[in-house]
C-alpha cells in the first residue's frame, strides 16, 4: 500500500471527457488523460484490501461482478503512485494481454466491486489501466515476445474477436505455429467493426495486430470458414481449432424485418458501415465520408438501451440526425442502488452514456422511452419506412404485456434494432457438424472449452453468449490452456 492515508486525502477524479460540442464533429476518442502526478494520487486511492473483491471476477445474483481476468490491482496501483511503471505493467500484463482494449471499453465491473466504492467512490481503476498500458507503448515497454523455440504444431483460430486474439496470442508464445482466419476485410471483430471510433480508436487495434505479426501470428482475412473455406480443408491442415466466431445472430423484433423493409437495419450493421468509412477515410483524420448507412436528416429510432444503443445515438448525431428515438421495453432502472442489490453486486441502475449525454445536448431533453416497443410500421410505395407506431409495455409476472389501446405513431426514416443476439449463426455450426444449445451456443464439455473428444475447441461469445470484451478475453485465455494442454499433454498455468 503506497499510501496509507490516500483513500483519505484524495477523491475520485476520472479522465476528462470532451465536451458534447466539441465530440459530436468528430470520431476522435471522447476522453482525454489526466497527468501523471493526477494518475499517482488516484492509484493511491487504493487500499490494498486484504480480500480485494475487484479482482475477485465471480458472479453474485446473476451477474459478473470484479475482473474476470482475476487483474492484480492493488499490486499495480501501488506501483503506479511509486512511479515504478515498468513494475506495474509487468503485473498487468501477467493477467490482461489486451489492456489497451479494456481500458477503453470495459464497463469497469471491478470498480463496481472496489471496497472504496461500499460507502464512497470506487477507485478509477479503469482509467489506471489505460494509463499504465499508454505509458508502456509510449516508454518502449512492450515489445514483442517471440518464442525461442517452435512445438512443431499448428493452430486454426477462427475469428479475430477478443477471445480469438487472447487465444492466439497465448498459442503463439507458448511455441505453437498459429493462423487466424478472420472473414471480413481487417482483424479485430467485434472490437474493429462492432465498437464505435469514439470509443476505441482502429489505430489501438491495428497496432496490436502488427505487434502479433512481428510475433510470429498470421492473420487471414476475408477468409470465411464455414462459407467458402471447408471444415475438411481447415482440419487437414491442423492439430487444433478453436472457435471464436462469437454470438452474431442478431435478435429481431416482431413488428419488423430488416430483410424486407428499407431503412431498418442490425444496429451491429449500421455500425460496422459507419466504421468502414472511417477506414476508408485518411488515416490521421478519420471522417465520415456518408458512405454506408447513414442517418443525416432522417428521423431515427433506436430499439434497444442497451451500450449499443447507445452507440447507434452517439452514431447518429455525427451523422447529423435530423431526431433520434431510443426506446427500450424495460422499466427505467433507479438512480441509486434498490436495498435487494448490495454492493458488491453490479448496481443495476440508470446509466446516462455518453451517447445519452450529446443527444440531451443536441435536442434539449432525455431522448430515452422506457416500457416502449415498436407495435407497427409504415412504409411508403417504395418499400421504404417513413413512420413507426409505438405502444406502451407493462410487466404481468414477469412477462411483457403491449398496450394495444393507447399507441403513437412518429416520424422514422431509420429504424436501428440493437437488441442483442441469439448465439453463433447457424452456418458455422452447420459447417463444423457441431451442436448449438437451446440459448444458441456452442456445447461442450461441462467446465471445458473442448468440443467432445475432438480437435475442435471453442471460446468466447459463441460458447457463453453475448458478453463483454474483459469476458471474451478471459474466455479466449481459458481455451488455450487447454488447448495447449491438448497439443502439449501436459497443462500450463497462468500467461506467458
Amino acid at each position: 500500500m503506497g499510501k496509507e492515508t490516500g483513500f483519505l486525502e484524495y477523491h475520485r477524479q476520472e479522465n476528462t471527457i470532451r465536451s458534447p460540442k466539441d465530440r459530436i464533429c468528430d470520431f476522435a476518442e471522447l476522453y482525454e488523460a489526466l497527468d501523471g502526478d493526477e494518475r499517482k494520487r488516484q492509484a493511491a486511492i487504493c487500499m490494498n484490501c486484504g480480500v480485494p473483491f475487484c479482482q475477485s471476477g465471480m458472479v453474485l445474483a446473476g451477474m459478473m461482478t470484479g475482473c474476470p481476468l482475476h487483474n492484480l490491482i492493488p499490486e499495480w496501483n501501488d506501483e503506479i503512485y511509486k512511479g515504478n511503471i515498468g513494475h506495474a505493467v509487468e503485473r498487468l500484463l501477467k493477467t490482461n494481454p489486451f489492456p489497451e482494449f479494456t481500458g477503453r471499453v470495459c464497463p469497469a465491473l471491478c470498480e463496481k466491486a472496489c471496497m472504496c466504492g461500499q460507502y464512497d467512490q470506487p477507485v478509477t481503476i479503469h482509467d489506471n489501466e489505460k494509463y499504465l498500458i499508454e505509458s508502456a507503448f509510449e516508454k518502449g515497454l512492450v515489445t514483442p515476445q517471440i518464442p525461442d523455440k517452435r512445438s512443431g504444431k499448428n493452430v486454426a483460430v477462427i475469428g479475430s474477436g477478443p477471445s480469438g486474439l487472447a487465444c492466439a496470442n497465448y498459442l503463439n508464445r507458448r511455441g505453437h505455429t498459429v493462423t487466424v482466419y478472420e472473414r471480413d476485410d481487417a482483424p479485430g471483430g467485434l472490437l474493429m467493426y462492432g465498437i464505435p471510433n469514439m470509443k476505441l480508436d482502429k489505430s489501438v487495434i491495428e497496432r496490436r495486430i502488427r505487434l502479433m505479426e512481428e510475433e510470429g501470428v498470421v492473420f487471414l482475412c476475408n477468409s470465411d470458414v464455414g462459407g467458402d473455406i471447408s471444415y475438411d480443408s481447415i482440419k487437414e491442415q491442423y492439430d487444433a481449432i478453436i472457435l471464436c466466431c462469437g454470438a452474431k445472430k442478431a435478435r429481431g423484433i416482431p413488428a419488423v424485418n430488416p430483410g424486407t423493409t428499407r431503412g431498418v437495419y442490425y444496429a451491429v450493421d449500421f455500425l460496422k458501415a459507419t466504421t468502414k468509412s472511417l477506414m476508408d477515410s485518411d488515416t490521421h483524420d478519420r471522417k465520415w465520408n456518408g458512405k454506408g448507412i447513414s442517418a443525416r436528416d432522417k428521423n431515427v429510432i433506436i430499439v434497444g438501451g442497451g451500450d449499443t444503443g447507445n452507440d447507434c445515438i452517439g452514431t447518429c448525431i455525427r451523422h447529423g440526425a435530423k431526431s433520434v428515438t431510443a426506446i427500450e421495453m424495460m422499466p427505467k432502472p433507479p438512480i441509486e442502488r434498490s436495498d435487494d442489490n448490495p454492493w458488491p453486486q453490479w448496481p443495476k441502475v440508470l446509466k446516462t452514456d455518453y451517447g445519452h449525454q450529446e443527444a440531451a445536448w443536441v435536442f434539449g431533453h432525455d431522448i430515452r422511452r422506457f416500457q416502449t416497443t415498436v407495435h407497427k410500421v409504415k412504409t411508403d410505395k417504395k418499400g421504404q419506412i417513413c413512420s413507426a407506431t409505438l405502444a406502451g409495455v407493462s410487466f404481468e409476472s414477469g412477462k411483457p404485456v403491449v398496450d394495444e389501446k393507447h399507441l403513437e405513431e412518429i416520424p422514422c426514416d431509420l429504424l436501428l434494432i440493437a437488441v442483442g443476439f441469439l448465439g453463433c449463426e447457424d452456418y458455422v455450426a452447420e459447417a463444423f457438424g457441431i451442436e448449438k444449445n437451446p440459448r444458441g451456443n456452442i456445447v461442450t464439455g461441462v467446465n471445458s472449452h473442448r468440443i467432445g473428444d475432438s480437435s475442435v475447441f471453442c471460446a468466447g461469445d459463441m460458447h457463453i453468449g453475448q458478453s463483454l470484451v474483459v469476458r471474451a478475453i478471459a474466455e479466449g485465455l481459458s481455451a488455450a490452456r487447454e488447448a495447449d494442454g491438448f497439443l502439449m499433454g501436459y497443462r500450463v498455468e497462468g500467461t506467458i
